[in-house]
């Protein structure tokens, strides 16, 4: 935080970091617009972070979190804000780790976005047999190939758009993204067919920002606090919960959705799939919303008890040869 001093008041300011995809800078403006409305005497300035998943666009992500020793797209940031560089970090949730580095906090996000899937260039019904889609998450080729084991499932990375032109460049007849991503950079139209949550569960925090500060900043966190949504807080410390009792990452097919009900409890919807496909592990539970991370922490038990434990153990193997 910077106290700029004017003629007669002093104005705070506040550094906002991200990354530099036009998807991050869409956020960054989604969660300040608020802000800056109801808080016309602070000064929000962004600035871009390049993480390691931004400047390596060849290796796998398992492999670029291992060069950075963190998430190819957070660690940098987390960096910069515990160094002071910047006094709050806006992620996309489903990027970051499930546990906070030391001194850093989350904040309630503001609302939710969509948080499912979308088929882009067909829909499941529309695509031939052996159809080549796009994808680089372990989680949607798995959930691809247990709906469609004909399929053949091609790796991509980037950022939505150039993901998007893949299907003329490299000639695929359909790539799966996030209905968040997509809306927010304005490519609805760009929408096959919105995968159903039943079969395909999201990466969790899936459609959330994941709002980061440092412990300790209380006026700011007072501040980011009136954009805040409990709800939705308490849908994701439960879907991250679980992740984080399955000891799971991007590298790992886990897909979990939390919805608030009319009473005020969650329900929590979990999967784990294996790699080809040909197994799924699911389960719903409903708990407190005072208590998300014991929904998500049990929700993962019974995954494990039902065998997830022996999918996962094979996932990682499988990855730690690659």
């Amino acid at each position: 935080m910077l106290p700029i001093f004017g003629e007669d008041v002093a104005v705070t300011q506040y550094l906002v970091g991200s990354r530099a995809s036009n998807l991050a800078k869409a956020q960054v403006r989604e969660y300040l617009t608020p802000l800056r409305e109801r808080f016309p005497e602070v000064t929000f300035t962004h600035r871009v972070i390049l993480e390691g998943g931004d400047k390596d666009r060849r290796s796998l992500l398992s492999q670029v979190s291992a060069v950075s020793g963190g998430s190819a797209f957070s660690s940098e940031q987390e960096a910069s804000l515990a160094r002071g560089d910047v006094d709050v970090v806006i992620h996309s949730l489903k990027d970051l780790p499930t546990a906070n580095p030391d001194g850093l906090i989350l904040v309630a996000p503001p609302e939710r976005a969509e948080v499912a899937d979308a088929l882009c260039g067909s829909t499941l019904a529309g695509l031939r047999r052996g159809a080549r889609v796009g994808t680089g998450a372990p989680r949607r080729v798995a959930q691809l190939l247990a709906v469609r084991p004909d399929l053949e499932v091609v790796p991509i990375r980037g950022n939505v758009p150039p993901r998007l032109k893949k299907i003329q460049t490299e000639g695929l007849d359909a790539v799966v993204l996030a209905v968040a991503g997509l809306r927010r950079l304005g490519l609805d139209d760009a929408i096959g067919e919105i995968l159903p949550l039943e079969l395909f569960p999201p990466s969790p925090g899936q459609g959330a920002l994941g709002i980061q500060i440092r412990q300790g900043e209380e006026p700011l966190r007072e501040i980011l606090a009136s954009v805040g949504d409990t709800s939705v807080h308490a849908q994701v410390n439960a879907e991250r919960a679980f992740l984080a009792e399955l000891h799971g990452g991007c590298s790992v097919p886990v897909g979990a959705y939390a919805e608030s009900l009319p009473d005020g409890r969650l329900r929590l919807t979990g999967q784990v799939t294996s790699l080809d496909g040909t197994r799924r592990v699911s389960g719903v539970m409903t708990g407190g919303a005072d208590e998300p991370e014991r929904l998500g922490a049990a929700l993962a038990a019974d995954l494990i008890d039902q065998g997830a434990q022996v999918i996962l153990d094979v996932v990682r193997g499988a990855v730690a040869v690659r």
